[in-house]
């Protein structure tokens, strides 16, 4: 029994590891000048084992030097849970892999029929090439790390301010910064409608 705990403890962590990871190398073969980066689909929420089943296709058909690289794009977000600000990372294209191969009837078979992935993205049945900038771009964001807010509110939502000294005070959002997890609530002060700004924590649904 214990080994069993332990053994799924370890499948949890390493489960909890490559969903952290975005990058994954294929093969140990350095990509061809000939490589190019491709998009395909995959049962929502397969991603990661999709990944892992290429992997093993590419040695079982031999296509090291034909099969490179794989992105699943990912992004951190910041979410309210339990009054506590959370860090989070999240696919940016769920349901979709980025693949670097060169591309011909053997490595295509290969990639289309690995379970998990469902086909590539084409235009008029020839898959679609992504450019070398555009993924470049997908990678320096990843990279850059730089968490969005992931907010509940919306601006005309009426809001309860539950923190500061605007305590109490009824409100109306005016707008919402996601980068900076605040936003700016209208309140009735003096007869006069005075913006506030105020952290998401700062203020409740709940009238």
């Amino acid at each position: 029994m214990n080994k069993l705990i332990k053994k799924a403890k370890k499948k949890k962590l390493k489960s909890k590891k490559s969903e952290q990871q975005f990058i994954f190398q294929l093969s140990s073969a350095l990509p061809s000048i000939d490589a190019q980066w491709y998009a395909v689909n995959t049962y929502s929420g397969h991603e990661y084992k999709a990944i892992e089943a290429l992997k093993t296709r590419i040695r079982t058909m031999n296509l090291e030097d034909q099969i490179f690289q794989a992105i699943v794009p990912i992004q951190s977000k910041m979410v309210i849970r339990r009054g506590q600000k959370v860090k989070i990372k999240e696919k940016t294209l769920p349901g979709y892999i980025l693949i670097q191969m060169v591309m011909n009837d053997n490595s295509w078979t290969t990639v289309k029929t690995t379970p998990g992935i469902t086909n590539f993205i084409a235009i008029d049945n020839k898959p679609s090439t992504i450019p070398q900038k555009e993924i470049d771009q997908i990678v320096k964001t990843v990279e850059e790390d730089k968490p969005k807010y992931q907010t509940p509110f919306t601006v005309g939502e009426v809001v309860k301010i539950t923190n500061g000294p605007f305590t109490d005070f009824i409100g109306t959002i005016e707008s919402v910064d996601t980068k900076k997890g605040k936003i700016k609530v209208l309140v009735s002060f003096f007869e006069r409608e005075t913006p506030v700004e105020l952290d998401f924590l700062q203020v409740s649904k709940e009238l």
